[in-house]
């Protein structure tokens, strides 16, 4: 068996006006979050590369995932500047059917948060003296989503420990 390497161990800096999107992403992310992951990529830089698939005809990359993480190096100037108009890639080799595969798997992988889990962290962050403001603007939320998960931890904390279960009627 030969030896084989993941991609992310071959991450290479690309200017960005050499990467492309591709047309068959679905995946969409609202404006609160995109600010989030501007947020993110300000305060903790790119930790993830963007996946891309090299188009030599052209001397393109073609983004495979990564679509919104592009975004914010072209539309934030901060970010921009910062990066030197740089993006990190790693480059898979796949036919276009498996690309488009790999571009749903990397989505859904990704999993939504457990609104449970959610209202646990708040909660500890509330006790650790964090201000609503702060969970608001580090973790992305609007306060009436904040309020509901307080809401949420604070029912949660009174039903600790209890069983119950619904009745026969």
């Amino acid at each position: 068996m030969s030896d084989y390497y993941s991609p992310v161990y071959k991450v290479i800096a690309v200017p960005v006006e050499k990467v492309v999107a591709n047309d068959y992403n679905p995946n969409v992310v609202a404006p609160p979050e995109m600010k989030l992951l501007e947020l993110s990529i300000w305060e903790d830089g790119y930790t993830m590369p963007c996946v891309c698939y090299y188009l030599p005809e052209k001397d393109q990359y073609e983004l495979v995932d990564g679509y919104h993480r592009y975004l914010i190096l072209k539309s934030s100037q901060r970010i921009f500047e910062r990066e030197k108009g740089l993006l990190p890639v790693v480059v898979i080799e796949k036919d276009i059917s498996n690309r488009m595969a790999s571009t749903i798997r990397h989505n859904r992988a990704r999993g939504t948060h457990c609104v449970e889990l959610m209202s646990h962290i708040v909660s500890e962050l509330t006790k650790a003296g964090m201000s609503d403001q702060w969970i608001q603007k580090n973790i992305g939320m609007d306060k009436d989503e904040l309020l509901r998960l307080k809401q949420i931890s604070g029912l949660a904390e009174l039903f600790a420990n209890k069983s119950f279960s619904l009745s026969d009627e």
